[in-house]
């Protein structure tokens, strides 16, 4: 498959560009085109740690910066403190790999994996996680770009993904997909909802947004 990507479908490196979804240049890692999950592992693990996507033998970088990456852990505590309570699975950070198919490996930021996912009701000890979350979220940074995110959204719902939040730190916003064609926008006074997915679940924007700024003094 990757083969095909480079040799027939991409004449050009713009050819290859646009297959990963334009991303900036810099975000391209070696191998090209014949990457493999290996690869993904390999620089996952190394002592100069990447968090490499793999897009059909393409190694794409994920690169956060420090306010997207506490925004993510936010995220997560408050998902880890609603799900615990209720043992109802658990949930993960921006360093867990997923396989949505072979030959695609993503890493959402965070998100939240039901118990139902695992045999026994007990976390697997492979590399990369077959498990599909239920959850999948993402805090977009300054180096995504918008074809990016749509192909991701496209690979997360067709692996079984129920529900995708993106969250855009400019604008304080987010966007609530329950399918990559049915969205809802949140503006920065409105609350994620954790739907179907996680029933009783609420964040208000504000929660997650206030840590990024000291409070004042008294």
């Amino acid at each position: 498959m990757a083969t095909a990507i480079i040799e027939k479908e991409s004449k050009t490196l713009a050819d290859l560009l646009n297959a990963v979804g334009d991303v900036p240049l810099d975000r391209i890692r070696f191998p090209v085109g014949d990457a493999t999950e290996d690869d993904v592992v390999r620089l996952l693990d190394g002592d100069d740690k990447h968090i490499c996507e793999l897009i059909d033998g393409i190694l794409v970088e994920k690169t956060m910066g420090l306010r997207e990456s506490v925004l993510a852990a936010i995220i997560c505590r408050y998902l880890c403190e609603f799900v615990e309570a209720g043992d109802l699975g658990v949930t993960f950070s921006t360093d867990c790999p997923f396989r949505l198919r072979p030959g695609r490996i993503r890493f959402p930021d965070t998100g939240f994996i039901s118990w139902d996912q695992f045999p026994n009701g007990e976390l697997t000890p492979e590399a990369i996680c077959d498990a599909v979350p239920e959850l999948a979220i993402e805090v977009i940074s300054d180096s995504n770009t918008r074809k990016e995110m749509e192909l991701k959204l496209h690979d997360f719902f067709a692996a079984g993904v129920r529900l995708v939040w993106y969250v855009y730190p400019k604008t304080k916003s987010a966007v609530v997909y329950t399918s990559p064609v049915r969205k809802k926008e949140i503006e920065s006074s409105g609350s994620f909802d954790g739907g179907k997915v996680l029933p009783g679940f609420t964040l208000p924007l504000a929660k997650v947004f206030a840590p990024l700024k000291r409070r004042k003094k008294a």
